[in-house]
């Protein structure tokens, strides 16, 4: 089944995010690799893709897992949680209509 995952970030994360960004990505691109990534990026604090010292206030990836446990147990192991990027982290099931490829 497909689960969203919404982190949010701390106040002034762009440091953080910038240290342990590298393993962030290379935990996504291990769904990627195992086709059950669907979409994953952060949400920039302003109204740009490239918010520059603005940073990010957030994050969202919908992946496939086989419950919700390990959803959670996925999202907790984030190296973001670590590094103190994010404040909080809700994951819940995700029902995908469109597109429908």
């Amino acid at each position: 089944m497909l689960y969203s995952i919404f982190a949010y970030d701390v106040e002034n994360s762009l440091p953080l995010r910038m240290k342990a960004r590298e393993a962030h990505i290379s935990r996504l691109k291990g769904l990627e690799s195992e086709n059950r990534l669907i979409i994953a990026g952060p949400n920039p604090a302003i109204d740009s893709n490239e918010p520059g010292d603005a940073g990010f206030t957030g994050s969202l990836i919908v992946a496939e897992f086989a419950s919700l446990e390990q959803a959670q147990a996925w999202a907790s192991a984030d190296p973001y949680i670590e590094a103190g990027v994010y404040q909080k982290v809700d994951v819940k099931p995700f029902k995908k209509v469109l597109p429908s490829t």
